[in-house]
């Protein structure tokens, strides 16, 4: 997670070579204009960076964040290459052991029944 986006990149389990990318910006971040704007920049990044620095056989998605409408473009390259290394070293924000709590047993509503 970065000021300007947060990266998530999952293994393609289909295709080893190739990699893909997604961009999505919600409305919470302005109006149609500021997105397609955002998702501009991000795709300017990908075309740049992503084949030198991106992960092979992986899907990379770019989630807008707030602070990335005004953030200077050198700074969102820099932050993008920043995390695809953290990425490829293992340094997520996530742990990699992360499990599910198993879901708990319901409860009927009827009277009488367990």
């Amino acid at each position: 997670m970065t000021p300007g986006f947060i990266l998530l990149v999952r293994k393609d389990a289909n295709d080893a070579a190739a990699m893909r990318m997604g961009f999505t910006v919600t409305k919470k971040i302005g109006n149609a204009v500021v997105r397609n704007r955002m998702k501009r920049r991000f795709r300017a990044l990908a075309r740049q960076l992503l084949p030198e620095h991106g992960i092979a056989g992986a899907d990379h998605i770019l989630i807008g964040r707030a602070q990335g409408i005004e953030r200077d473009f050198d700074k969102l390259e820099r932050d993008f290459v920043a995390a695809l290394e953290r990425i490829r070293a293992g340094k997520t924000d996530r742990k990699p052991d992360f499990k599910r709590r198993p879901p708990r047993p319901r409860k009927s509503r009827r009277k009488g029944v367990k």
